[in-house]
């Protein structure tokens, strides 16, 4: 598998959503097949010995990336997402936010007992959604087998929230600035 640049492969927007924020951009990484191709055949590869039964995308990056992978790979696709947005039975998790709280859910069915999951989504910030959704697989009875992140912003610590898990990820960005 050839190495890509995957950096300048992702659009820097500055002062968005906020001012002070570097937004990083993934729709230009995905535009571009070889790169999105990359993204993919390298989270495959990287577990494919392992054991999994179901990727679960967290929305609504974590959608584009974790369903690619779930059909590279031949494994299920669950969806984690925000409050009301699951037509079915659910279960939540409550996380906190810089100010305030947030909640996802995930269909009670999604995860039987006892399975494998990798988690996956686009980008590494505080780490509070992931820690949530690891949360959400673990009350279903699932084994959270890894967490994948395209990108990671080094520099916010969400590692940290995330030491009980393996946790891998491509890109790293040690300044907000970088």
């Amino acid at each position: 598998m050839d190495n890509i640049d995957l950096k300048s492969r992702i659009r820097n927007i500055p002062d968005f959503p906020k001012k002070g924020i570097m937004f990083r951009d993934i729709t230009t990484l995905i535009k571009d097949p070889a790169s999105f191709q990359f993204v993919i055949d390298y989270f495959a590869d990287l577990y494919k010995d392992k054991k999994i039964d179901v990727i679960v995308g967290i929305e609504s990056r974590g959608f584009i990336f974790g369903a690619a992978l779930a059909y590279a790979m031949g494994k299920e696709f669950a969806i984690i997402r925000k409050p009301g947005k699951l037509p079915h039975k659910t279960i939540s998790q409550e996380y906190e936010l810089e100010y305030g709280k947030d909640k996802i859910e995930i269909h009670e069915d999604a995860i039987m007992p006892g399975q494998h999951v990798l988690l996956i989504d686009d980008l590494l910030a505080t780490g509070g959604t992931m820690e949530a959704a690891a949360k959400l697989v673990e009350k279903l009875g699932g084994v959270v087998e890894g967490i994948a992140f395209v990108i990671e912003l080094t520099f916010l610590n969400g590692r940290e929230k995330l030491k009980n898990y393996n946790v891998h990820s491509l890109v790293k960005y040690d300044s907000e600035v970088e």
